[in-house]
């Protein structure tokens, strides 16, 4: 044999011999003798390994071309375009949704393919593509320049008529899932790399088996302002997409979300507040036993920011929940039960633990009537104290509520020696003022920032204070200052 042949017969490739020589021979001519065909032969070898994709994770926009195994999860409709010039024909294509294990793309097959996917293409096959990765307008896609089916591989990749939450997995398409409306958002505009402005909104639904995020892209981002908490809709034609560790279900251009008439609950599973330990992001809920107003502050960037602290009550002990963005909004009361979920368990004043409803959390008040199934109105989001986007809040319903179900045996709260609250009637601090003004002795005060710039504001959930420090200081940060305390403000000799 000679040496193309030789290099050939090493590669693991599905391009045909006589392909593979021309590319050589056409790859010698290139380099106009500086390589003879056994470099050629080398170099072409390489640029296929190079292409080949593993999986369709491993695919990048800018590789030259890829060959990829994928299971078909949905096939759109083949849709016609006119192409340049006077006397070109008129141009097809479909659009077919591929995955695998580690996730799915789209494949574009163009005009005889878009004919032959039309007409012979099921979802559930499994193909060998081969194709050029381009971004495309709504991510990452594969021109087609070849597609063939392959009925002995077998690829990972779960296809069902409806799903439940349960089932979703990374690389699903053409999903319809029925769920709850738990949460949702404002419609939210951002730029593209084109130029072109984007919108995205978000929904958070869920059943027996869990919930999740719908991400609403463009035209369907609207749909997000037309439900309320509590009411069941129908998700179709959506995609299974990961973000930060997590399953979110797309819906984009294709997709629907519509109001049906069908009986769907969600039921939260919860940590047990005595159980909680600072670096968890759980879910937690309790009756609450305290409210504050809710307050706003200046972020770095200018903006205004919101922030607003409840304290919650379980069986096993109890905890301050602090409220960012339009989540400070949320309709809650002395005595509601709630249910917060995705929070992050901070180190809080004086020892004491705190949750952090951030951008993804969610907070639902249950009502007593309904078994536990969220029902009722939703705040929308607005940005959290990190300045990202945040989520919302939502209210609904639950088997129990009142402080009675929380309370110590003889039906009691103890949320009055933490400064909460029982039939509106809040207990009295029991430290004494020093805000009437006047010079007075050292104090330390702790507390998270809540305003930075001068002066900075604390907050330990039950008492706000205003620092005169140089300390450069972040929002969101736990600190603690002494020195002595003028006209309601301390001047800070030690920040720590």
């Amino acid at each position: 044999m000679g040496v193309i042949e030789d290099v050939y017969e090493d590669l693991d490739t599905d391009v045909d011999f006589e392909e593979f020589e021309a590319a050589v021979e056409d790859k010698v001519e290139q380099m106009g003798g500086l390589a003879d065909e056994e470099t050629a032969a080398m170099l072409i070898a390489h640029e296929l390994r190079d292409e080949e994709a593993d999986t369709i994770a491993d695919i990048e926009p800018g590789m030259n071309e890829v060959k990829f195994l994928g299971k078909v999860t949905s096939i759109g409709d083949v849709r016609t375009f006119d192409r340049d010039g006077e006397d070109a024909d008129e141009g097809r294509v479909c659009n077919v949704d591929v995955a695998d294990a580690s996730g799915s793309v789209r494949v574009a097959l163009w005009d005889e393919m878009a004919d032959a996917a039309e007409e012979q293409l099921e979802v559930g096959q499994v193909l060998r593509v081969m194709g050029r990765p381009k971004e495309g307008y709504s991510g990452l896609e594969v021109s087609a320049d070849k597609v063939e089916p392959d009925e002995d591989a077998e690829v990972d990749v779960q296809v069902l008529d409806t799903y439940r939450v349960e089932d979703l997995s990374l690389g699903a398409s053409d999903v319809d899932l029925v769920g709850q409306v738990l949460d949702t958002d404002s419609v939210r505009t951002f730029s593209r790399d084109d130029g072109s402005e984007g919108r995205v909104a978000n929904l958070t639904v869920g059943d027996e088996t869990g919930r999740v995020r719908i991400t609403l892209w463009d035209e369907q981002a609207d749909l997000a302002e037309e439900f309320d908490a509590g009411e069941v809709v129908e998700v179709g034609d959506g995609y299974v997409r990961e973000r930060d560790g997590d399953l979110e279900l797309h819906v984009g251009d294709r997709g629907t979300v519509e109001r049906v008439d069908e009986d769907v609950k969600y039921v939260p599973e919860t940590t047990d507040i005595g159980a909680l330990e600072i670096g968890e992001t759980v879910d937690i809920g309790g009756g609450v036993i305290e409210t504050d107003p809710k307050r706003t502050f200046d972020r770095d960037d200018g903006s205004e920011g919101q922030v607003r602290n409840v304290r919650i009550k379980d069986e096993t002990g109890e905890i301050r929940v602090a409220l960012w963005g339009e989540k400070a909004d949320a309709e809650i009361d002395l005595a509601d039960h709630v249910v917060c979920t995705d929070v992050q368990i901070q180190d809080g004043w004086q020892d004491d633990l705190e949750a952090s409803a951030n951008w993804r959390s969610t907070v639902t008040v249950l009502d007593g009537d309904t078994d536990r199934s969220v029902t009722g109105d939703s705040a929308a989001a607005g940005p959290a104290s990190d300045g990202s986007a945040a989520d919302d809040a939502t209210t609904g319903g639950s088997d129990a509520t009142g402080l009675n179900a929380f309370g110590s045996d003889d039906g009691e709260s103890d949320g009055a020696a933490t400064g909460g609250a029982v039939g509106g009637a809040t207990a009295a601090a029991t430290e004494p003022s020093t805000e009437s003004g006047g010079t007075t002795d050292d104090v330390e005060f702790t507390g998270t920032v809540v305003q930075v710039g001068e002066p900075v504001v604390l907050d330990d959930g039950r008492r706000t204070k205003s620092v005169e420090t140089d300390a450069n200081l972040r929002l969101g940060e736990e600190v603690t200052v002494r020195g002595p305390e003028r006209d309601g403000t301390i001047h800070a000799d030690d920040v720590f």
